[in-house]
């Protein structure tokens, strides 16, 4: 793909270069949280099986999610011979910049590669993506990537008319996203071709046999998957905890009252987690913006496809934000095209903004000296090097915003990248210090250790924390089973002393727990026959 370098493309260029340390730095060093290390205890456990076909945890089925996701983590611990926090995270950042190459590839077609560019840079550097997602091995940037490109594709190949075409790929891609997370893939599915259609005001496509033809493939590749996971498994009970994980989040569980003060207090939440690119929503407050973005047919294509899907979680009361990151770059599209419009105007909308990202950038090399004076970034190693480092850095970019007027977007972008290194210089060290889910990790890692030689087991319901569970068994290089039986085998048990106080055992060990209790003990099972 030749790609045509503008006169400033040493920016574009720099800013590139940086962000691969910036998503590197530091990535392994905090430890699990929950989610991170149920997924990493799954796939951990396949590779401990040698079965990839079922999900376990604890030797246990795991019906919560389906697999691929454990087969791309598995493929990372293979490729770089370890299973820990850096390997389960690099799948992450490499999916991150996969999404930003395909919103490149296809936002290119209609703009050129600058503003291509730099609609993949605002996608990667929002706040939420940068300071947060980007940093842990979950599944949601993998599956966002795998969503944002059927939008594309059921665009790209409508405009054009290629309906087989579009629905075969479209729900290949669905397939694809159902055996990462499931059944909010195929709502996305559902609901993106049916506002595509009601839009270009074809809906019997949705009933021709080229719609049936890509329902077939997708019943075709997920039959296959399950054909041979119903070998090991009643499949009933898997569907219906698939199906009761999408629905749990929703008003069925939580009532009215909590849906509708949902309702009312998500867009200014999800504003705060879109930081800095969401205050360019005031763009839209002009009374000729739907006129603006009707002359634009893909940003218009954008915005239905935002507003018909985003319509889903703004009515379910517990919604993360990592559950939308598929749905960014669509409404950040229409920000960066409206900033254009607004930056040739004039208007109170741009000027606003412009002087806030102006009065940020003169205040960061000022705030990049605060850990040459803080107590908790002394132990920092080489500290007055990277102060000095960013403190040059912050005052260079401030330098040019101030001469690059038509470059400020991509300035803020390089502000935002050069922030997130000294959020891992500075931040991850200190809070992994602080961080209580370190003494977790490191109590389980030496139980684990010490007790490898030794039959060990998790008793009963005992509500084994996925961080512990992860580290325990990652020590070991053993699957530890949870067992209920009326005769239990000889052996190490884990045991939540507030859940079972009576239970015959010599107390062992013990390990810390982030949530509740403090402690979980480890004790060797005591014989209560005569």
């Amino acid at each position: 793909m030749k790609v045509q370098l503008q006169p400033r493309s040493w920016l574009y260029l720099a800013v590139l270069i940086l962000l691969i340390p910036a998503l590197l730095i530091n990535l392994g060093l905090l430890t699990f949280i929950d989610d991170e290390a149920i997924r990493s205890l799954v796939a951990l456990e396949m590779k401990l099986s040698g079965n990839m076909v079922v999900p376990t945890m604890h030797g246990a089925f795991y019906y919560n999610k389906p697999p691929l996701y454990n087969w791309i983590l598995l493929l990372f611990f293979q490729l770089s011979g370890q299973v820990n926090e850096w390997s389960a995270r690099v799948p992450t950042v490499l999916c991150l910049l996969g999404y930003g190459t395909t919103l490149f590839y296809f936002f290119r077609r209609h703009y050129g590669p600058r503003i291509a560019l730099l609609n993949a840079l605002v996608l990667i550097t929002c706040g939420r993506i940068l300071f947060w997602d980007s940093m842990l091995g979950l599944i949601d940037i993998c599956f966002s990537w795998v969503v944002f490109t059927n939008f594309m594709v059921i665009y790209h190949l409508g405009e054009k008319k290629r309906f087989l075409s579009l629905f075969l790929w479209s729900y290949l891609l669905t397939a694809t996203g159902f055996l990462l997370k499931g059944l909010p893939a195929l709502v996305f599915q559902a609901v993106t071709l049916l506002a595509y259609f009601l839009h270009i005001r074809q809906f019997w496509k949705l009933v021709s046999w080229r719609h049936i033809s890509g329902i077939l493939l997708l019943a075709i590749t997920l039959g296959l998957y399950y054909y041979a996971y119903s070998r090991y498994n009643d499949l009933e009970v898997l569907f219906k905890t698939l199906f009761s994980e999408s629905s749990k989040r929703t008003v069925v569980r939580f009532g009215w009252k909590e849906t509708i003060w949902h309702f009312l207090s998500f867009p200014l939440e999800m504003v705060y987690h879109f930081l800095p690119w969401s205050l360019m929503i005031i763009y839209f407050f002009h009374r000729n913006v739907y006129s603006w973005i009707r002359k634009d047919p893909f940003i218009f294509f954008n915005l239905i496809a935002f507003l018909a899907n985003i319509l889903v979680y703004w009515t379910s009361p517990e919604v993360y934000p990592r559950y939308l990151l598929m749905l960014a770059p669509l409404i950040f599209s229409s920000f960066i095209y409206l900033h254009q419009i607004h930056e040739s105007r004039k208007s109170w909308q741009f000027q606003l903004l412009d002087k806030l990202f102006l009065c940020i950038a003169f205040l960061l090399p000022v705030v990049s000296l605060l850990p040459v004076f803080l107590e908790r970034t002394r132990s920092v190693p080489f500290l007055g090097l990277k102060t000095g480092v960013l403190f040059i850095g912050f005052s260079v970019l401030a330098y040019l915003y101030l001469r690059m007027k038509t470059e400020r977007i991509a300035l803020v972008v390089a502000m935002l990248v050069v922030g997130r290194i000294a959020f891992d210089w500075f931040v991850l060290p200190d809070r992994n210090r602080e961080d209580f889910g370190d003494q977790c990790r490191q109590t389980s890692i030496d139980a684990g250790k010490r007790f490898a030689d030794y039959p060990f087991y998790v008793y009963d319901q005992t509500a084994m924390q996925p961080t512990n569970s992860f580290y325990l068994t990652q020590s070991r290089g053993k699957i530890i089973p949870r067992i209920s039986e009326q005769k239990l085998p000889e052996g190490y048990y884990i045991v939540n002393p507030d859940q079972y106080p009576a239970f015959p055992m010599e107390k062992a060990g013990e390990i810390k727990v982030r949530h509740g209790r403090l402690t979980f003990d480890i004790g060797k099972l005591i014989s209560t026959s005569e």
